[in-house]
């Protein structure tokens, strides 16, 4: 039963960072998963695969780990530069552009 902790990544349909601060501890799959001959869904008997619990740092992700007697690995973030410019969203409306403007 070895879990995995990590921080999810940010939506890709947004540019937003919500939901990417807190840790996430998850079960790595103890079974395959099989197909129900009759409507064709997924399942798997495996109950740990439903447990997902969230902590506000990794500290607390790997105090938890450790006390229950959890085997783990954690899977560090990689962080993307920040991308802010100077005139922001605003400037692409600028009353003041020296030069034109199109798509």
């Amino acid at each position: 039963m070895l879990a995995r902790i990590y921080q999810p990544a940010r939506n890709a349909m947004t540019s937003g960072q919500a939901k990417t601060k807190n840790w996430v501890l998850e079960f790595s799959p103890q079974e395959p998963r099989q197909i129900d001959p009759l409507m064709g869904w997924t399942s798997s008997g495996d109950m740990n695969s439903q447990i997902r619990l969230m902590f506000d740092s990794k500290e607390a992700a790997v105090d938890y780990a450790s006390s229950n007697g959890i085997p783990f690995t954690i899977v560090d973030p990689k962080n993307r530069k920040q991308n802010v410019r100077s005139g922001g969203y605003g400037d692409n409306f600028a009353t003041n552009r020296r030069v034109v403007w199109t798509h």
